[in-house]
């Protein structure tokens, strides 16, 4: 019985490529890319791969008389954390060996062009279920839940419509914050909310990037240094946005609710 051919470097650096790719653009840690990386190289016989992972590049390379190297730019990122699980889930096979490169790579693709998400109206009822429930665990009434359930809600679909008209993260979270804001002031001047500061601060936790922050902190432990400061960076001007659309609307509709 004829064996198939044996796999290529560039197959190989193909297959690791994707998968960082992967877990990169859904938000897996730098640390854990490399890891993945270097185990799926292994796992088809080559000991001698190097990989440089940062949030906007990945450089793969393979020693040896075949030499590779490979260069993939991350242009968009996420978070999907089950696309993450299922290239663990992909490397624990490959490393068992049920997996050829061809087979890998092929699952990969399908992982990566699979666009299925939860629905907007699914991801704004769980925001503002979240937004409610921060506010008791911050001490705040029964009375502010609703609205800072409906403030939260619609800053979870604000951000979602603005991203997609304007592609600047930076300005959809300003303008997704200046949204809540304004629904927090409206709602305690109108009576059917009271405690301001507690109905933003709850409304707002959806938008703040929890997942980006712990990334960044465990890069760092790893000795990541590039890749943590650059994803702290990301955080502090998330947080800053979120901030300076609250305050432009304290700063309109100044000593309410405080």
């Amino acid at each position: 019985m004829a064996q198939p051919p044996a796999a290529t470097n560039y197959e190989i650096a193909q297959v690791c490529l994707l998968a960082g790719k992967i877990m990169l653009e859904n938000g897996g840690e730098t640390y854990r890319v490399e890891d993945t990386m270097t185990h799926v190289a292994e796992a088809f016989g080559i000991p001698n791969s190097h990989c440089f992972v940062t949030p906007t590049g990945i450089i793969f390379s393979i020693d040896g008389p075949e030499q590779t190297t490979r260069l993939i730019r991350i242009s968009s990122r996420s978070t999907d954390l089950r696309k993450v699980t299922v290239v663990n889930a992909i490397s624990r096979r490959i490393s068992r060996g049920e997996l050829s490169p061809t087979d890998a790579y092929q699952e990969l693709e399908a992982l990566s062009a699979d666009t299925r998400r939860y629905p907007a109206w699914l991801q704004a009822l769980a925001a503002a279920m979240a937004s409610g429930c921060f506010l008791i665990m911050f001490q705040g009434t029964w009375s502010d839940f609703f609205p800072a359930f409906l403030a939260g809600g619609a800053g979870t679909i604000s951000l979602t419509f603005f991203h997609r008209l304007v592609p600047i993260k930076f300005f959809a979270e300003f303008l997704a914050s200046l949204i809540i804001g304004i629904i927090a002031y409206v709602t305690v001047t109108t009576g059917l909310g009271h405690n301001l500061d507690k109905i933003i601060i709850g409304s707002v936790m959806p938008l703040v990037p929890g997942l980006l922050i712990t990334n960044a902190v465990r890069d760092l432990m790893a000795g990541h240094f590039v890749s943590g400061v650059s994803k702290g960076a990301e955080a502090f001007l998330t947080a800053f946005a979120i901030g300076a659309g609250i305050a432009f609307v304290l700063t309109l509709y100044p000593g309410k609710g405080f």
